[in-house]
């Protein structure tokens, strides 16, 4: 239960600095929106709909942080750890969006360009990094094995990064009268995005899917629990991730005739703890000869 404990104490430490975070994107987003509307910047408007995704992010971050620490009921038994997961994967899709927006907006605005008050835009993408660096000092000590805030985290880099390029953008402007560096380095934003989305989706998937986490994966599992002293065979054997930071295994092992079941069973339990990062297992341990069923997989001396 200690392991359930610290768990919950990280959400709690997690939905704070998210909490301090989303304030932060919240008071940029509205001075961005005006700015980039009065300087008629796509790229300074695609910054501030990337940065509606960070406020979205987060608010959904925290919202799910809070499900997720919910007891589990009824016939949820892992309770509701899964609804960061879920907030991860709408972040992906809405990144995702997003982007081919701004992409297409582009395209019609390289043909056409808008005159741009780059000054304007330049001291605001400054405005914008110094903020957004702020909000990933705050992020950065909450838990980055939870998809859930790396989500979040990725979101604010991905929008640090597009400021930067709007701020050389600006620059150029400036130098050479060129109002296409605005388009361009909207450009810049979308691909950073469909990057960091297509990060989020592909994780989030892999979960729901019920993958393997990468740090155990199935074949070398079942062959570190064959190698046991006394152990026969091992085989039923399922690893999957609950959620982010929760992997999960089943297995059915066979040991020798007159061996002792309990004590193989933790020190399996304890070498699959320390190896592979695996903490909630259901292993069935009998003695060779005891019906088993049918076997998915099969792990042998």
């Amino acid at each position: 239960m200690s392991g359930v404990h610290t768990h919950l104490d990280h959400g709690r430490a997690d939905r704070r600095l998210l909490g301090v975070a989303l304030a932060l994107i919240l008071a940029v987003l509205v001075g961005e929106v005006v700015v980039g509307l009065l300087a008629r910047s796509l790229a300074l408007l695609a910054d501030a709909g990337h940065m509606l995704t960070d406020a979205a992010a987060l608010a959904l971050a925290v919202f799910a942080s809070w499900a997720a620490s919910l007891p589990a009921r009824g016939r949820f038994t892992f309770g509701y750890a899964r609804t960061e997961i879920l907030a991860a994967l709408a972040n992906g899709v809405t990144l995702a969006v997003i982007a081919v927006w701004i992409l297409i907006e582009a395209r019609l605005r390289l043909a056409d360009p808008p005159d741009v008050d780059a000054t304007l835009v330049l001291f605001v993408a400054a405005g914008g990094i110094l903020v957004n660096g702020l909000v990933l000092a705050v992020l950065a000590r909450a838990r980055r094995e939870s998809l859930n805030v790396r989500g979040a985290y990725l979101h604010v880099a991905t929008d640090m990064a597009a400021f930067a390029g709007t701020l050389v953008a600006a620059g150029l402007i400036l130098v050479t009268g060129w109002d296409r560096f605005d388009p361009l380095a909207s450009l810049f934003v979308a691909a950073l995005m469909l990057a960091g989305a297509w990060s989020l989706i592909r994780e989030s998937g892999r979960i729901f899917l019920e993958g393997a986490p990468t740090s155990a994966p199935p074949e070398d599992v079942g062959r570190a629990i064959a190698a046991n002293a006394g152990v026969v065979e091992t085989h039923d054997l399922h690893v999957w991730t609950v959620t982010s930071g929760f992997p999960a295994l089943s297995a059915h092992v066979l040991v020798e005739p007159g061996a002792d079941c309990h004590r193989i069973r933790l020190e399996l339990e304890q070498m699959l703890r320390d190896r592979f990062g695996l903490e909630h297992t259901t292993l069935q341990v009998e003695h060779v000869g005891v019906e088993s069923g049918l076997a998915l997989r099969t792990f042998s001396r």
